[in-house]
């Protein structure tokens, strides 16, 4: 599960522009130098015990500029005591590390009133579907690495939800990535992005707990 963790951030350093992250203590060191996210730490052991996560959640702790520890578990209840203990703040949601095979995911055309362009930028896939308004109603991201994909930053305005627009936003991706070789779909879900990914065929692997340190990153 270890690699699972690195090959996710691989694609999604490569949508976000990121700098390769360092590694110590068992997790990637991003830095990321946003006024409400100086620095992000993403463990990588998402079977180890939650006890085995507090000495980084202490050195989290002490840090003077905003930073956020994200924590990939199968014991998030555990974990979140663990963090607090060392007195972290909990975000006030959980996400999910999720899976999917590339090549079966469900593809959905934009419905009526809606047009879907996809582009390629080196190993970047960008899809975006506009309202016959000329309005953007939805778009996302997706990194292909290998034989694995990464969505990121999957969005539906405001005015135009409930229309299946991320269902055609991911299907858009997803095909374009099988054909760029993609086998093995990794994202990590916010809990509206879960509800759509669970009906896509997607399986969670492990739940995501996140805490920040007391000058909290937001």
């Amino acid at each position: 599960m270890t690699e699972l963790i690195r090959r996710w951030q691989q694609g999604w350093s490569e949508c976000r522009g990121w700098t390769p992250p360092l590694e110590s203590h068992g997790a990637l060191d991003f830095l990321l130098a946003q006024p409400d996210r100086h620095r992000e730490l993403i463990t990588l052991h998402i079977e180890a015990p939650p006890d085995s996560v507090r000495p980084l959640a202490e050195v989290v702790a002490t840090q003077e500029e905003p930073t956020l520890l994200t924590v990939p578990t199968h014991h998030p209840d555990e974990v979140e005591q663990v963090l607090r203990a060392a007195g972290l703040t909990i975000r006030g949601y959980r996400e999910w590390i999720m899976t999917r095979d590339a090549a079966t995911h469900p593809r959905r055309s934009a419905p009526t009133g809606y047009t879907c362009r996809t582009t390629v930028t080196g190993r970047v896939i960008s899809t975006e579907v506009r309202h016959e308004s000329g309005e953007v109603a939805a778009s996302g991201l997706a990194g292909v690495i290998g034989t694995d994909v990464i969505p990121d930053k999957i969005e539906t305005a405001d005015a135009h939800r409930r229309r299946g627009l991320g269902s055609v936003v991911m299907g858009e991706l997803m095909a374009e990535a099988v054909d760029r070789g993609a086998t093995t779909g990794i994202l990590f879900a916010s809990p509206d992005g879960e509800r759509l990914y669970t009906k896509l065929g997607w399986t969670a692997q492990a739940t995501v707990v996140m805490a920040t340190s007391p000058r909290p990153a937001t």
